[in-house]
């Protein structure tokens, strides 16, 4: 790596709230936020913002006639940037944008969709406010960034790609500061159903029912939730939150459109490549991808069990706060800061691994998506 890279700042908005210190709080107390939704004729359980948090969402639309306009997730990545940039003093033409969605505008362009199909008058704002560029322009538009602003989707691991992308732009001197994150607004109707179509979706009716971890269960269990989160990285190490030591990716090539290798050999190959960067063979703990399906959890922990010879402590956070798609590799982020804060480990109540009181410094990070699409990130103490 020629320039080491840091996050600086990271804010989230998720089922958690969006208030550091709520977030923290949550996480420690093992707390799921599953709750059942009515979606047409059908109740679905997924993970919604917090009350005070889509009262915050809600505030966004009224500060200004076009935001009533745009998607809930254009949105909450605006309020998630707006909140990581607040102590900073940004350079318009040297900070860059990078903030991706696995799915971008749901809910508008179901909305648009189906007004289409009922012949009704249709909108010229259906075409700018769905298309998936217009969240980083968005963002750029409220913060008044010149900077290069990309927005992009590789399905689940879209928002630690931002980072990869962050990385060569900081490298090469492009840019000074970069935002990067992910955001998702996933629960509508026809997008749950999606999932039922996959049968990936938990039918469990218990507290927790996304068993993500869990290497014993016999039917999928993932449980859609709904965040955005945005980390700022820089070269600088002054009041860092995380020093990134390393990068790693890969794809791997797929025999479904949905699958992986039993061994995830793609995760495999980004591991190594992090931990080679970082110069270093093992790590204290890994927030893996772990969707909370039967043949992913346990792909995900053969590709550890290959690569490191020592298992690090594993968790996960979608048990807690559902799959966040194109935002959850960044919830994954916010974890494994929360641990390296305050070097304890947030463990995951489906693996039990032996009690261990090593201080947290290290973080593997892990996402993948559809398409074999690996990216890992390993984050130490500053």
């Amino acid at each position: 790596m020629k320039n080491t890279i840091y996050i600086n700042e990271f804010a989230s908005i998720s089922p958690y709230g969006h208030i550091a210190e709520d977030i923290q709080s949550g996480y420690f107390k093992n707390s799921t936020k599953f709750s059942l939704k009515k979606f047409g004729n059908e109740s679905n359980l997924c993970a919604e913002l917090s009350t005070n948090s889509e009262a915050e969402i809600e505030k966004i639309k009224t500060e200004n006639k076009i935001f009533q306009n745009l998607d809930k997730s254009v949105l909450m990545a605006i309020f998630s940037a707006r909140k990581a940039v607040k102590n900073l003093n940004l350079n318009s033409n040297s900070t860059g944008i990078n903030i991706g969605s696995s799915r971008g505008a749901t809910t508008l362009f179901e909305k648009y969709h189906k007004a289409f199909l009922e012949g009704k008058t249709f909108s010229p704002l259906a075409s700018p406010t769905t298309t998936l560029g217009n969240i980083s322009s968005w963002v750029a538009q409220d913060l008044g960034i010149d900077g290069p602003n990309i927005s992009h989707s590789i399905t689940c691991s879209t928002a630690l790609h931002a980072m990869l992308n962050a990385k060569a732009w900081l490298q090469s001197n492009m840019s000074d500061v970069f935002l990067v994150g992910g955001t998702e607004a996933p629960l509508t109707a026809f997008t749950i159903a999606q999932m039922q179509a996959l049968k990936l979706y938990s039918k469990s009716t218990r507290s927790s029912p996304c068993e993500s971890l869990n290497l014993n269960k016999t039917e999928n269990s993932l449980v859609l939730g709904e965040a955005s989160a945005t980390a700022v990285l820089s070269k600088s190490p002054e009041k860092a939150l995380a020093k990134i030591a390393g990068f790693g990716y890969a794809t791997e090539q797929i025999t479904h459109n949905i699958s992986i290798s039993t061994d995830a050999k793609c995760f495999q190959k980004s591991m190594k490549m992090a931990l080679n960067e970082a110069d270093l063979e093992n790590v204290d703990a890994i927030v893996l991808h772990a969707p909370g399906t039967v043949k992913g959890d346990l792909a995900e922990v053969k590709a550890i069990e290959k690569n490191f010879p020592k298992m690090p402590l594993l968790t996960t956070n979608k048990w807690q706060i559902g799959h966040t798609f194109g935002a959850s590799g960044m919830m994954n982020i916010e974890m494994a800061l929360i641990m390296l804060r305050t070097g304890k480990f947030l463990e995951n109540p489906f693996y039990k691994q032996k009690s261990n009181s090593k201080t947290i410094e290290s973080v593997l990070v892990n996402a993948v998506g559809f398409g074999g699409n690996a990216v890992s990130i390993l984050l130490t103490k500053n």
